[in-house]
């Protein structure tokens, strides 16, 4: 059995990893397609000022320096509280950023335009894949991970961290379509992504966990 769902998992990582590459072909080759201006346009037409400030809210430890601050004060965290390798492993998740601007740069995507929907975040960098949504899906995925494996936390605070964690991570593609950062495609590419890259980061960790 166990065999049986390593090759299940194999083969749906591979999937995955199948996707993400054709969609990545895909964007390159049209970068404004009719799904994505058409789902920037429905979500952007809720927009009101409570709105506007939850979506910057909720964008916001992706940002620069937040997401380096956030890095390594849980980093600092872990290790303060004797949780070396977890400290380790959690400054790891920053990768995500060099493997981000790394696909971005040979996708080559623009952001949308003020033409196409309406910008309340501007940005510089290429557009595909969402950054936020591949550095949410990893940092929090595994923070997740985490909270489930150290029973040594105190429950309020694992469930807490847990809760909090999950709702960034699908929160996150709402942001980011909300306020003009990115396409619809973005968003999926940047999930596309994650998972792989957390799936191979909580492999590493699991193979000796930090209580064992």
């Amino acid at each position: 059995m166990n065999i049986r769902r390593q090759h299940i998992l194999l083969l749906v990582l591979t999937l995955i990893t199948a996707g993400f590459i054709t969609l990545s072909v895909l964007v390159a080759l049209y970068p404004v397609m009719p799904i994505d201006v058409k789902v920037s346009r429905e979500i952007q037409e809720h927009q009101n000022i409570f709105f506007d400030k939850a979506m910057f809210l909720i964008s916001t430890p992706g940002y620069m320096p937040e997401s380096v601050i956030l890095l390594l004060v849980s980093s600092v965290l872990f290790f303060v509280f004797k949780y070396k390798k977890v400290a380790v492993y959690v400054l790891a998740t920053g990768l995500t950023g060099l493997i981000s601007t790394l696909v971005k740069v040979l996708v080559n995507r623009p952001r949308p335009s003020k033409g196409l929907v309406k910008i309340l975040s501007e940005t510089t960098q290429q557009s595909f894949p969402s950054g936020h949504v591949l550095f949410y899906v990893v940092f929090f995925g595994f923070m997740i991970l985490l909270m489930l494996q150290l029973d040594k936390i105190p429950n309020w605070l694992r469930y807490g961290v847990g809760f909090l964690s999950a709702f960034l991570i699908f929160t996150i593609p709402f942001s980011r379509i909300y306020l003009g950062a990115h396409w619809f495609t973005d968003v999926v590419g940047g999930f596309l992504l994650g998972l792989p890259c957390l799936y191979l980061l909580s492999w590493l960790y699991l193979r000796k966990p930090a209580d064992k």
